[in-house]
């Protein structure tokens, strides 16, 4: 029964997130815009605007991407431009965050992650994911799959928090080591392979060793999301086949899943 009732809770309260989640991305676009920061719409973000116009409906963040390069840009230029109630969390500004992954957060509001067993103070509110992209070798995808999913699961694993048995000892010094060995391939064949065809998500981010062609990505175009334009890749359809393959394919309702455990869209009334 208390399942049923925060899932009705959550689906109650859904739209109201997804506007708030909104205002985010307008104020990073405006950001962006400013400066000349490239950004575009990514993941389930990109997905929702072109099967859905905007979000997802039972979708519950916003993705985005930049270059790793503009990414560390922008992390300089935001905190200063950003209103007094969205914060940019990143290692540095709140180092309890163990995700390898660049959020803005809004702070009067509240987003409970699968997870979250509230040992970690980080900063939970409603937010906006930037996932930051390089340049990939130009080697086979099956490489890449094999590879970032090697350096995503150990990092994952390596990065979590442990307590302490035999198991969990040995499964540290096992990932470690394929950790490092991963990384090292992959450190060698980018640098002796051109880099010229394909970028993605760094790959500690990419367990699933997605791979875009840069040609669908630049230029970048702009895509219409709940009445609003912003940044997108050039060819959408080919950078969503990448992602899901038959992506205009709706899931079965038992699949449509809100991703938080409990979502609180203001905290304080105003």
């Amino acid at each position: 029964m208390n399942n049923l009732f925060l899932e009705e809770y959550k689906k109650k309260n859904l739209r109201t997130c997804q506007l708030k989640q909104l205002t985010i991305l307008e104020e990073i676009d405006r950001i962006c815009k400013r400066h000349d920061i490239p950004y575009w719409l990514d993941g389930g973000t990109l997905l929702g605007a072109v099967r859905h116009q905007g979000f997802i409906p039972w979708d519950d963040d916003i993705d985005i991407a930049m270059r790793a390069k503009d990414l560390q840009r922008f992390i300089r230029i935001a905190p200063a431009e950003l209103s007094n109630e969205l914060f940019l969390q990143t290692p540095e500004s709140d180092p309890s965050h163990r995700e390898p992954i660049i959020k803005i957060r809004n702070l009067n509001s509240l987003y409970i992650e699968s997870g979250d067993d509230f040992s970690e103070t980080y900063q939970k509110g409603l937010f906006v994911d930037i996932f930051p992209f390089v340049d990939y070798p130009d080697i086979p995808r099956s490489w890449v799959k094999h590879l970032a999913k090697g350096i995503s699961v150990s990092y994952s694993v390596l990065h979590k928090a442990h307590y302490y048995s035999p198991r969990a000892f040995a499964e540290f010094f096992w990932f470690g080591f394929k950790y490092a060995a991963c990384r090292t391939i992959w450190n060698i064949l980018s640098f002796i392979r051109p880099k010229k065809t394909f970028i993605s998500n760094i790959p500690i981010n990419n367990g699933y060793g997605i791979m875009h062609r840069k040609d669908s990505l630049f230029p970048l175009g702009e895509i219409a999301f709940e009445g609003k334009m912003f940044s997108a890749p050039c060819n959408p359809d080919k950078y969503l086949k990448d992602l899901y393959k038959n992506y205009m394919n709706i899931p079965p309702e038992d699949k449509r899943k809100i991703h938080a455990v409990y979502i609180h869209p203001e905290l304080i009334k105003r």
